[in-house]
């Protein structure tokens, strides 16, 4: 293996941490990504800081919390000057995405700069550093597309024979029930029915064919390659076989308490109130919509299996690191909840497997690791691995490496964060507020999980005692210490990020106290 591997970072959209046979769900059948984490290491408690696309992919691609890039939400872009992946590790890979990033840079900014953002370097920042081998975003209805131009996976169906302005709602998002009727996937009574094309031209095997197509063309060179699937995400429309794999009687029960729905916190109760989550309230929408969400991840798994054996008959798999993780997870009905966008587990912890096929990670494989990890570490990770220096001073995570080779001694974190802007949610107007005060902070702890609401009163759940987070203790007055102390503990780790990241600490050292070497003399008599 060369000292410097290729990297495959895959990430899922949309996936829950406990959708995968190796994390225990006990139907979901992955063999492949089970095999990833037999020679690797899964973190079995990793958070993303953001649990809605945008956001957390905006923190994973930069090592930064939302409150210091700023990209709170789906579509906020960020400022030109922040760094990325492809920025940190251009001098080391050739950075290129297949398939989703949600990212973009605030082109009027860029303007005012003098960059065009259709320019070379202004492409290169409005794709967040990376290159866009295949760059789609997932999401094409007609008038996306009529604002941001077709992607090519649509030209692709075209040229397969499907005739249509937009195949990739009218075939690959939508059904056909056996008697003709054709049902659009958006209507979640479709998820019975298999897609309107086969498994093969659908967007989970076009992705991983434009990965193998990446992987060919870059050859020896050293590479990180993005492969950012769109599914389980919704439309919840998977094609045959996937759709037909898993039945109703595959579905967990949901978790969800009737004191929930009778006394939710109030931003809670606001979501409750969406039609996504009345719909997923209902077990019959639930017994229809997951076991498609579940085939989907199988096809997922499957089209892992394929790429894997790809890298085995070109020659790279041993000398190639394969990342794999989601961007949020699903509600599913959990907590009268559906989508995502608030702070259970269900829907901001996410799968993260890493499998280092270097010999210094041979001991570590089949590893659980259950110390707490974010998001924002990976890109660190990555430099690591890359041999190349840290940058402490703009990175707001910490490498994993260590748990990889077996050299970590100590946690890497104490407390993990995660944030939510729900300004962009029609909750926020069910709760009247502006666009300014609908925010709030997820602290968890090994033992504790605290929420602190602008506005409302905190949440509390006592990970320990109560891992389903049905009981919320945010008002009990036995635990007020617990949350003076998590208050506290939060507070410091907001206090601590890398507002400074023009001049580096070493920089401050050089300049600290030494005005008078530049002949400026304060309070002299």
């Amino acid at each position: 293996m060369s000292p410097r591997p290729n990297i495959l970072f895959i990430m899922c959209d949309q996936l829950r941490w406990d959708y995968l046979g190796c994390a225990g769900h006990p139907a979901l059948q992955t063999p492949n990504i089970d095999a990833l984490a037999a020679r690797g290491v899964r973190f079995d408690r990793a958070y993303v800081q953001a649990p809605v696309c945008g956001p957390s992919r905006a923190c994973t691609y930069t090592g930064r919390y939302v409150s210091s890039h700023g990209a709170s939400w789906n579509g906020v872009p960020l400022a030109p000057d922040e760094m990325t992946m492809g920025d940190h590790l251009c001098a080391a890979y050739r950075v290129a995405v297949v398939g989703k990033t949600h990212l973009r840079r605030d082109p009027a900014e860029l303007r005012r700069l003098g960059i065009d953002p259709g320019s070379p370097r202004g492409r290169h920042l409005m794709t967040g550093g990376f290159e866009p081998f295949d760059r789609d975003d997932g999401i094409h209805t007609e008038q996306l597309i009529s604002r941001r131009g077709d992607v090519a996976y649509n030209s692709w169906l075209r040229s397969l024979g499907y005739v249509s302005s937009n195949p990739w709602h009218d075939f690959a998002n939508s059904v056909e029930t056996p008697e003709g009727r054709v049902i659009s996937g958006w209507e979640m009574k479709s998820a019975p029915y298999p897609a309107r094309l086969p498994a093969e031209h659908s967007e989970t095997a076009y992705m991983t064919n434009r990965a193998i197509e990446f992987i060919d063309e870059a050859g020896k060179d050293p590479w990180l390659l993005h492969l950012s699937f769109i599914k389980p995400h919704w439309p919840y429309v998977a094609p045959a076989p996937y759709h037909a794999l898993y039945s109703a009687d595959d579905v967990s029960p949901a978790v969800r308490t009737e004191t929930e729905r009778r006394e939710p916190h109030p931003v809670y109760g606001a979501f409750m109130g969406l039609q996504q989550s009345a719909s997923f309230s209902r077990d019959t929408v639930r017994e229809a919509v997951i076991p498609a969400y579940m085939g989907l991840i199988t096809q997922i798994d499957d089209e892992i299996g394929r790429l894997m054996e790809h890298l085995a008959a070109c020659g790279q798999l041993e000398n190639t690191v394969v990342v794999f993780t989601s961007d949020h997870g699903d509600y599913l009905g959990d907590h009268w909840l559906g989508d995502k966008e608030l702070f259970h587990d269900a829907s901001s912890r996410v799968p993260l497997i890493i499998a280092d096929p270097r010999a210094s990670a041979q001991a570590t494989h089949g590893n659980v690791v259950n110390d707490l990890v974010q998001s924002i570490d990976l890109l660190p990770t990555f430099l690591d691995l890359a041999g190349l220096p840290p940058d402490d001073q703009y990175l707001e995570g910490v490498t994993l490496a260590g748990y990889l080779d077996g050299t970590r001694s100590q946690p890497a974190h104490q407390a993990v964060l995660s944030e939510a802007d729900y300004s962009y949610s029609a909750a926020r107007l069910e709760l009247g507020l502006g666009p300014t005060g609908a925010h709030g902070f997820m602290l968890r702890t090994d033992r504790w999980k605290y929420i602190a609401w602008l506005g409302y009163q905190p949440q509390l759940f006592d990970m320990q005692a109560d891992p389903d987070e049905v009981t919320d203790l945010g008002t009990c007055p036995n635990h007020q210490n617990e949350r003076n102390t998590l208050q506290a503990l939060l507070f410091d780790k907001i206090a601590r990020r890398r507002y400074r990241t023009t001049e580096a600490d070493a920089a401050v050292d050089k300049r600290t106290a030494k005005e008078h070497f530049v002949g400026v003399r304060i309070g002299e008599w």
